[in-house]
């Protein structure tokens, strides 16, 4: 018996549970050692069986939960010497045989008088209408396996659900001794449930509106320490690069300047977070700021008002990308932009010859550079900035975190990260704390929109008379394929063999270009270039292209298995055309007639926000299979969810009043 439960939580299960050895070698592969582990052990799903029926009332077609006393238990073996156990149950209104299969225990377990609780389906067989091998429970003072809501656990081995109820139960009143993590301001204020009542509910839940409480008051939990952290690395990034060296003066002179020569009016967004950037860029210590917009959104132009006032305050500006068509696109919109200011921009790649490579790094080093655009090569070692006063990074996602950091670490420049990969605002607060983050959602006046179809494989034929008849008017055409190679197991189509198709058999006419991952790097920098001076009609593709190329003349995006995406990547193709003078177009082709899957590829059709795309693909798939935990940092929840915008904000609002009011040092103490 466990008395001072407060000291005794790190105590091992193997001192205080009557198991075997294999059932504690399979809690060890689940990393519960201690009581503590086993109360963050939390059910997965939970089966309600609170409502009992009587005898009289049994269902043939349902699941039946009833209680009643057992009589004339016995145990005989059946023509084919299995063990058979029988028994009749009954209650106030009639009573039913029960039948157990091949289970000898069952006469050892129970007693003619029993009380017991059973749980199954009954059966009609010959006129005779029997229990088979049902669920038991006997009854007593707190039932754990029925007739409530039941936890249900992932199971491993010997660990199942049944086990753990069993297990955990007698000991989850050392929960109440758990310390609160959360200040009790915070938890008057948001209305939570105490942190120990809440493990303990989960575990054995009362009803739906106190497990439904219990569950928030732990997602609360997981968010809120996650927000703590991030902004606990915002505020050590600050203190530890503070300075006044990188302050830009952005006055409302070169402001107006720069907008007025502008051949476009901005957006109302784009005023924003101009608004914003102005405010960082005056601030006594690096900005580190995101930028998120859908493809269009105009976040170059952003970049470069920043980069314009970083030069004219006496600094240099980077912008860093992840490919080389990138790099030329951005420098190329920079000379748009900036250019009539005679600012010295170059671009640096690993192409270029190691003579004019030497230069441009001296011109680096001097200062006589004002601005350099390129990939990660402006962030090796014998890459230095005279006085480097803004970083651009575009796509970080794709760029390590080391990257990132050696690139801050040429003087402690202000940063601000470009993305086009479209995450709701709610998750973007949390995932991103250590960053403030500025949303684009609003694209240029006159911008068409892009007409997206869903198109059955009856109608493929049509589709590809339609296309050869837009080539022969001067349009270029995107096809992407989930595959590299062919698959019979999954039987969707390859590149190579969509590529071997089209050349041979639809469009024999037409230049057709091949693009996937295992080409080499200047290979498909080739292939893209090629494509996007027009010298190829259509670009097969597998999902490469998903960022970057930048090809006004290219109107269709016809992606095969469509399913095979999330709404996220999807949109990112449709990024790809609409980006000229001509109506442009995304084609959907899918053999799916799963009604969830093509719920979601409807959605596409219906939604042109890429923000409200990543948030439905956010509730139905969850941001594993969206970014890639691996890829995009974001930590795996055991009680949260990623999707719960509201949750979410309540968090963000917290966690920021929490920090104004006490300081990050105090806060995260432990975090």
């Amino acid at each position: 018996m466990i008395e001072d439960y407060s000291s005794l939580l790190k105590t091992r299960l193997s001192e205080v549970l009557r198991t075997t050895n294999a059932h504690l070698s399979a809690l060890k592969d689940l990393r519960i050692l201690t009581i503590e582990d086993f109360y963050y052990y939390f059910p997965k799903s939970y089966r309600d069986e609170r409502d009992m029926v009587s005898i009289s009332q049994l269902s043939l077609d349902q699941v039946n939960v009833v209680q009643g006393t057992l009589a004339k238990l016995l145990s005989r073996r059946t023509k084919t010497n299995k063990i058979m156990t029988s028994a009749w149950l009954g209650d106030d209104t009639g009573a039913i045989e029960v039948l157990w299969f091949n289970q000898p225990h069952i006469q050892r377990l129970f007693r003619n008088g029993d009380e017991v609780i059973l749980t199954g389906k009954i059966k009609y067989n010959g006129g005779r209408i029997y229990f088979p091998s049902p669920k038991y429970e006997i009854v007593r003072q707190k039932q754990l396996h029925s007739a409530r809501l039941v936890p249900c656990y992932h199971e491993h081995g010997p660990i199942t659900s049944k086990w753990i109820r069993e297990k955990i139960n007698p000991i989850l009143k050392g929960t109440a001794f758990l310390p609160d993590p959360l200040p009790e301001k915070i938890i008057e204020n948001e209305h939570l449930m105490s942190y120990g009542k809440a493990i303990r509910t989960v575990h054995d839940p009362h009803n739906e509106e106190e497990l439904k409480q219990a569950k928030e008051r732990l997602a609360f939990d997981e968010l809120f320490q996650l927000h703590l952290i991030a902004l606990k690395r915002r505020q050590e990034f600050r203190n530890k690069f503070k300075n006044t060296e990188r302050v830009v003066t952005v006055s409302p002179e070169n402001s107006r300047e720069f907008i007025l020569a502008l051949p476009f009016e901005l957006t109302g967004a784009q005023k924003k977070v101009i608004e914003e950037l102005t405010v960082d860029l005056g601030l006594p210590y690096p900005m580190s700021r995101l930028i998120q917009g859908d493809v269009g959104s105009g976040k170059t132009v952003v970049a470069a008002f920043a980069l314009y006032h970083v030069i004219k305050s006496g600094f240099q500006g980077a912008l860093m990308a992840p490919t080389e068509i990138l790099v030329r696109q951005h420098y190329h919109t920079l000379l748009e932009f900036l250019g009539r200011y005679h600012f010295n921009i170059q671009m640096l790649t690993g192409s270029l010859v190691n003579s004019v490579k030497r230069d441009i790094l001296r011109q680096i080093a001097s200062g006589t550079v004002d601005i350099v655009v390129g990939t990660q090569a402006i962030i090796q070692e014998n890459v230095s900035f005279k006085k480097l006063g803004l970083a651009v990074i575009d796509e970080q996602h794709r760029f390590g975190v080391r990257q990132r950091e050696l690139l801050q670490k040429q003087g402690s420049p202000h940063v601000l990260n470009l993305s086009a990969t479209p995450i709701p605002r709610t998750l973007a607060m949390v995932l991103y704390g250590d960053q403030d983050v500025s949303i684009l959602d609003e694209l240029p006046p006159g911008r068409q929109e892009i007409i997206t179809r869903l198109v059955p494989e009856e109608k493929r034929v049509d589709a590809e008379r339609w296309i050869a008849d837009q080539i022969n008017k001067g349009r270029q055409i995107f096809i992407i394929c989930p595959l590299i190679d062919e698959s019979d197991v999954l039987g969707v189509k390859a590149v190579t063999v969509e590529y071997e198709r089209l050349s041979t058999e639809v469009f024999r006419e037409f230049t057709i270009g091949l693009l996937h991952g295992k080409l080499a790097t200047d290979e498909k920098e080739h292939i893209m270039s090629k494509f996007k001076n027009g010298e190829i009609n259509i670009l097969v593709s597998t999902s490469v292209v998903e960022v970057g190329i930048d090809v006004p003349n290219a109107t269709i995006m016809l992606i095969e298995g469509a399913e095979r995406f999330g709404l996220s990547q999807l949109h990112q193709f449709r990024g790809r055309v609409g980006r000229g003078a001509h109506q442009s177009y995304c084609f959907l082709f899918t053999n799916y007639k799963n009604e969830v899957s093509l719920k979601r590829l409807k959605a596409m059709c219906e939604y042109a926000s890429g923000f409200r795309l990543a948030e439905i693909d956010l509730a139905s798939r969850g941001p594993g299979e969206i970014y890639g935990v691996r890829q995009s940092g974001i930590p795996d929840l055991k009680m949260a969810s990623w999707a719960d915008g509201v949750l979410l904000q309540r968090v963000h609002r917290a966690a920021y009043r929490y920090v104004a009011e006490l300081g990050i040092r105090k806060i995260t103490k432990g975090a």
